[in-house]
């Protein structure tokens, strides 16, 4: 049985327009310290895979080199390749651990069905799309390797990681951009217009543990709390 109850950060911040400086490019800080700690059960995951194979091939959607610093000993271990698929390919410095890759995570017909030893992707599922795009990203994660880490925030904690606000994520809509157009929120700047400020409103839709069950049926729903209140689950599938 696997069980997580530790605090770990409010989320990666999505928005090209941050104002806070990113807490994950300080190794030191108290989010990156966090991370490492929830970092351990994908580290178990690679550890299976190698001594079952030899290898092990990683797709990781929307996943960075400075991600992967977290584990930098055992991932450089011999066997290990992490395929980093994003909408536009990040630069990276390791390039005999990396590869990267242009790639929409609803739409990954260009890969075959268990191209991959692992399939990982830390807070992705909450901004593809609607309903319909999150069930074509999950039936991608679930057919391209036999071992998966999904990872999101929790709708129902009350600080909303994104926007950095408590209870934001329960207002209507129409409540949150008019929010967005009178002030920074968090990892985004004041919008401008309705248009950019419902751009940022619907590109972070949180999941509950009904509709992450539902994506990922065959999968053990991991929950991660602080003070006792879930506040992120990550779907884990072994592939035992």
């Amino acid at each position: 049985m696997w069980r997580l109850a530790f605090i770990e950060p409010m989320g990666d911040p999505p928005m090209p327009s941050a104002v806070k400086s990113d807490p994950y490019q300080d190794p030191n800080s108290i989010e990156s310290r966090f991370r490492r700690r929830r970092f351990e059960t994908v580290l178990e995951l690679v550890g299976r895979t190698l001594k079952e194979k030899g290898r092990c091939t990683i797709m990781d959607i929307g996943g960075t080199e400075t991600y992967w610093s977290l584990g930098r000993d055992e991932i450089s271990k011999p066997g290990v390749r992490v395929h980093l698929c994003n909408l536009t390919a990040p630069e990276v410095a390791n390039t005999d651990l990396f590869v990267t890759m242009t790639g929409d995570a609803t739409d990954m017909a260009e890969h075959a069905d268990n191209s991959f030893d692992l399939v990982h992707s830390n807070s992705v599922v909450e901004h593809v799309g609607d309903w319909t795009a999150m069930k074509r990203m999950a039936a991608n994660v679930r057919r391209l390797a036999p071992r998966y880490y999904v990872q999101t925030p929790y709708f129902w904690f009350p600080m909303e990681p994104h926007f950095r606000s408590i209870g934001f994520h329960w207002l209507p809509e129409q409540m949150r951009y008019r929010r967005l157009m009178k002030r920074d929120h968090g990892f985004t700047r004041r919008s401008e217009t309705i248009d950019q400020a419902m751009s940022h409103v619907q590109r972070c839709v949180l999941l509950d543990k009904g509709q992450m069950r539902s994506l990922f049926p065959d999968a053990e729903l991991m929950e991660e709390k602080l003070m006792g209140l879930t506040k992120s689950l990550m779907a884990v599938r072994t592939g035992n």
